[in-house]
């Protein structure tokens, strides 16, 4: 009897849930929703119009050979042109919503730019990578002393890389990163972007600013040998002017630019110079020099 009565109660469940409408299946995963993306930066100040030559600034490792001749004395006797007035002028970039007319009127910014922390070490401050009033007006100083535009404080690649030159020139050969040796050896560190000349431990010439390849065109790190000095190059790639082109690796040299050496991303192999810094460093240097790279471009 129990049996029975039990089994009723079992058909009359099954039956239950038979009727009952089918719990929905579970959903797929939501992937997360990835962060914004930081805000592209830009040059800080409305910028005068470009000589057309100042608009190919990525210069090229040309992945062959360049035609390899013997200039004239009357050919080398020629000097390359004078950059434009301001082309190689400091000017930091920043968020569009920072871009100012007047470096003079602008307020002191409340945003911490990419090396704010970089920043605040080198001048003495907290570095704990946060904006602060007294913070802005420290780095604003600094950027008004060594001519930054705009000076507001914002942290960008441009106060980065002035702040790296000035440590680097009270003593270039203290990471020694860069061999010793008895002839001439320019060193190119790509951490830093900086390049000097020494012979022993005497430093012949820098640290100066460089250019670097950007990312998937790296100016190739080890050692090199100037192979060939050409005063007035011209890249037949880009139709651009590679002035003082000195080559040490296949198509990369160094060489000046008519524009800003810290202009982002980086050249496309060659090491860019100021085109004073371009003309000392042809001066320096002479065919068969070694040259040594080491480091990696920041970003790439």
């Amino acid at each position: 009897m129990i049996g029975k009565t039990v089994q009723r109660g079992i058909a009359v469940l099954l039956a239950l849930a038979a009727a009952l409408p089918a719990a929905p299946a579970a959903a797929d995963p939501v992937p997360p929703r990835p962060a914004p993306a930081a805000p592209a930066l830009v040059p800080g100040v409305p910028l005068s119009p470009l000589h057309p030559w100042q608009w190919q600034l990525d210069t090229p490792d040309q992945a062959l050979l360049p035609y390899v001749y013997r200039p004239s004395a009357a050919e080398d006797a020629i000097e390359p042109v004078d950059a434009p007035p301001g082309s190689d002028a400091l000017v930091e970039y920043v968020p569009p919503s920072e871009v100012v007319p007047k470096a003079a009127a602008a307020a002191c910014t409340k945003r911490a730019g990419p090396y704010q922390r970089q920043a605040e070490r080198h001048l003495g401050r907290p570095a704990d990578g946060r904006q602060s009033v007294a913070d802005c007006r420290a780095i604003r100083a600094f950027q008004r002393k060594q001519g930054i535009r705009p000076a507001i404080g914002f942290a960008g690649p441009v106060t980065w890389a002035r702040m790296r030159l000035l440590d680097a020139r009270e003593n270039p050969t203290a990471t020694k990163k860069c061999p010793t040796r008895a002839y001439r050896l320019a060193c190119v560190d790509l951490s830093q972007q900086l390049m000097w000349v020494k012979q022993g431990e005497k430093v012949l010439l820098g640290p100066v600013p460089i250019r670097t390849g950007r990312a998937g065109y790296p100016t190739r790190t080890g050692w090199h040998k100037v192979y060939w000095k050409h005063k007035n190059h011209w890249s037949s790639l880009y139709d651009t002017p590679m002035p003082y082109s000195q080559f040490f690796d296949g198509g990369q040299a160094f060489h000046a630019i008519y524009g800003n050496v810290y202009s982002p991303p980086g050249s496309r192999g060659c090491v860019n110079m100021r085109l004073s810094d371009a003309k000392a460093l042809w001066k320096t240097l002479l065919k068969g020099d070694r040259v040594y790279v080491w480091g990696r471009k920041p970003g790439t």
